[in-house]
């Protein structure tokens, strides 16, 4: 069929009849309204893009709320963690410090109470009493004897044929023909330290400070200054504000048989801590004087005494000084003198330092017949041909010493 064909057939002038029966079913030409259905139309597919952006967007909130849900719900987990960990931490910290086992306050009151600056590591936690009582049940009582000089016989091993009593006694007496000194290293149960055997007491003096009483020196400064070979701290000192100067140390101070000063007396046991014209280590309980009267030509003031002729001092708990670097000086019966220095505060290598305890049994465990405690802490140092031997922790975590008013030294 031709287009004209379907032109003529629906003519726009031709009338049509309707079937009344399908009313219902096609509108009426004039009832219908095409605009109403085309917006219908449109409005039915804005619907329905409007829906589909709509739960788009929907979907994006949801997924974004939920994000933060999750995040929020991760914040609050490490919240909970941090605050359980605090509790379990105060809870335990607190069981060490006020529980029924008294080991550890024993071991925070009596380190923190022997050191100059920090004190406050117990008085924080403690009241007075409960400090007083600590250290009365954790104390050294010395023998109150005085060193028997004439018990102390120089031996000359070099042409002998040793039997040693022992592995420790064997380290001491194995070392080459004119030599000076050995050095024993002590790694063992949690300790780190030097052992120094001097088989020449006459070597042995004291050396000071450039300019003692004003201002103190490094220990390598100080074995430097008097071309020593090996050096040790010695004395303690005064320190007004713990501002580390080193400069006037505590007691008495001879040297080369002259009192060079005589300030208060440290607050600790012990006392004179010298060697005689003879090279003989004494210990005893005497002044300025009576120390001169006996030929003593280099001493300090410190203590505790460790050993006296032979003898242990009681020592009851921990000695009353916790733990901590430590130095001694001691001589044995055959004249040999033994300087030991005792590494401690280096927690990374469970190195925490000794006490009195380990420090006499140390002493003994290698033939000390007189043996003394000397300053310990941050002033604990070992020098040897120049170079500090043993490994220093001081009160800010560095591997230093601190300045000191004097030191025991080796001379060639």
């Amino acid at each position: 069929m031709k287009n004209d064909d379907i032109e003529t057939l629906f003519d726009e002038d031709d009338e049509f009849v309707k079937d009344p029966s399908l009313d219902n079913v096609f509108p009426d030409k004039d009832d219908f309204d095409k605009d109403n259905l085309l917006s219908r139309y449109e409005d039915d597919n804005d619907s329905k893009e409007t829906l589909d952006i709509k739960e788009e967007i929907t979907s994006d909130v949801s997924i974004k709320k939920e994000e933060k849900h999750k995040k929020m719900k991760l914040w609050q987990k490490i919240l909970v963690i941090f605050i359980c960990l605090a509790l379990i931490l105060g809870s335990f910290l607190a069981f060490l410090l006020y529980g029924p086992y008294p080991n550890f306050r024993n071991w925070l009151i009596t380190t923190a109470m022997t050191t100059m600056s920090h004190k406050y590591l117990a008085t924080w936690f403690y009241d007075e009493d409960t400090i007083n009582g600590v250290m009365q049940e954790n104390y050294v009582r010395e023998s109150g004897e005085e060193t028997d000089l004439n018990a102390i016989s120089f031996v000359d091993y070099s042409n002998s044929n040793i039997m040693y009593k022992n592995k420790y006694e064997k380290e001491i007496l194995t070392h080459d023909e004119g030599d000076i000194y050995k050095l024993i290293n002590i790694n063992e149960d949690g300790m780190r330290g030097y052992l120094v055997a001097i088989y020449d007491a006459s070597k042995v003096k004291l050396g000071t400070s450039s300019n003692m009483n004003s201002y103190g020196e490094m220990l390598t400064k100080i074995a430097e200054n008097n071309d020593a070979v090996v050096a040790m701290n010695a004395s303690g000192f005064i320190d007004p504000g713990y501002m580390g100067n080193g400069g006037k140390p505590h007691g008495i101070v001879i040297k080369d048989g002259k009192l060079i000063s005589n300030l208060s007396r440290p607050n600790v046991s012990g006392g004179i801590i010298g060697f005689t014209n003879d090279n003989k280590l004494i210990l005893g309980k005497m002044s300025a004087d009576e120390a001169l009267s006996k030929g003593v030509r280099d001493a300090v003031e410190f203590g505790p005494f460790l050993v006296v002729n032979g003898e242990p001092s009681f020592i009851k708990g921990n000695g009353g000084w916790g733990t901590a670097p430590r130095s001694a000086i001691g001589q044995r019966q055959d004249g040999i003198v033994l300087f030991l220095v005792m590494d401690g505060r280096d927690y990374l290598h469970g190195i925490d330092g000794v006490g009195m305890v380990e420090l006499t049994e140390i002493m003994m465990r290698y033939g000390a017949y007189n043996a003394a405690n000397l300053d310990g802490g941050t002033s604990s140092g070992l020098v040897i041909n120049g170079v500090l031997t043993n490994k220093p922790v001081n009160g800010s975590g560095q591997n230093r010493t601190r300045a000191i008013p004097n030191g025991w030294i080796v001379t060639k």
